[in-house]
């Protein structure tokens, strides 16, 4: 996939039901803004035709939430909160000061 913007985001993964394992990471889109890639994934929006889920997996089919996230860390499509061990060792900085606006991680 040809890379374009990127930005930090929310990645739940729904094929289990409602909710499920989640990470908050830097993801990639594509030039033409209609796939996103994170981890090693190429993910497609599912166009509102999914339910509890917005992107899937292009090689699995497994439906996805991936979301901005927000500045209360109630990033989950149900309000889960993220916690530092959801949150990649790449983007923690930014995520802890620049998204949730504190100076360190909550304990």
């Amino acid at each position: 996939m040809s890379a374009g913007k990127s930005r930090i985001m929310y990645v739940e993964d729904k094929s289990g039901g409602l909710t499920g394992p989640a990470r908050v990471g830097r993801v990639s889109f594509s030039k033409s803004g209609r796939s996103l890639s994170y981890g090693g994934r190429t993910f497609q929006s599912l166009a509102g035709r999914g339910s509890k889920a917005n992107y899937f997996d292009v090689e699995t089919g497994d439906h996805y939430w991936i979301s901005g996230p927000r500045k209360d860390g109630a990033d989950g499509l149900y309000g889960a909160l993220t916690t530092p061990d959801m949150v990649d060792d790449d983007v923690a900085e930014e995520y802890w000061a620049q998204v949730r606006g504190l100076a360190r991680p909550p304990t």
